[in-house]
């Protein structure tokens, strides 16, 4: 991987990554491309998109150090921030601040793309890009210890697909 220094112009093609990959899963399930690096930022930020995905979404967590942001590029979203819940489609965005536990699916026939936006980014990007060596979900207890070892937690299990 090539090293990123801050203040260095960079261009990520479309379906490809900052660092060229363009093959990248979260623990053999979601799709993800980073498009700007916390290296880029400083760690105020980081950028990435989950690309052409099938229904489902991560487990129920919360932050305890970073607000993270997210837009809907294509396909529907269930969103579930603290106690709300609402659908969205192509064009929407929302806003999960640190400490309130949340969770997102894509519940749309047709696969979703969602960008995320991470700031700051303390070791999030680490953590991330750790997922990204295993084919397959590990067990609970080793989810749990990632989650816990980058400053989050688990709180639920995944949403349901059904639309809200």
């Amino acid at each position: 991987m090539e090293t990123i220094t801050p203040n260095q112009v960079s261009k990520v093609e479309a379906g490809r990554d900052r660092y060229g990959r363009d093959d990248l899963m979260i623990w053999g399930v979601l799709p993800l491309a980073i498009k700007v690096s916390g290296q880029e930022t400083n760690g105020q930020f980081m950028l990435f998109e989950h690309a052409g995905m099938d229904k489902g979404g991560p487990p129920r967590h919360v932050h305890y150090g970073q607000d993270e942001w997210f837009y809907i590029i294509r396909g529907v979203y269930v969103f579930e921030v603290g106690d709300a819940r609402c659908q969205l489609g192509a064009g929407a965005s929302l806003f999960a601040p640190r400490e309130v536990p949340h969770g997102w699916a894509c519940v749309s026939d047709e696969p979703g793309t969602l960008l995320t936006l991470i700031t700051p980014v303390n070791t999030f990007e680490d953590f991330i890009l750790e997922t990204t060596r295993h084919a397959s979900l590990p067990t609970r207890e080793d989810i749990e210890h990632a989650f816990a070892t980058h400053g989050m937690k688990l709180t639920g299990p995944p949403l349901e697909l059904e639309a809200a």
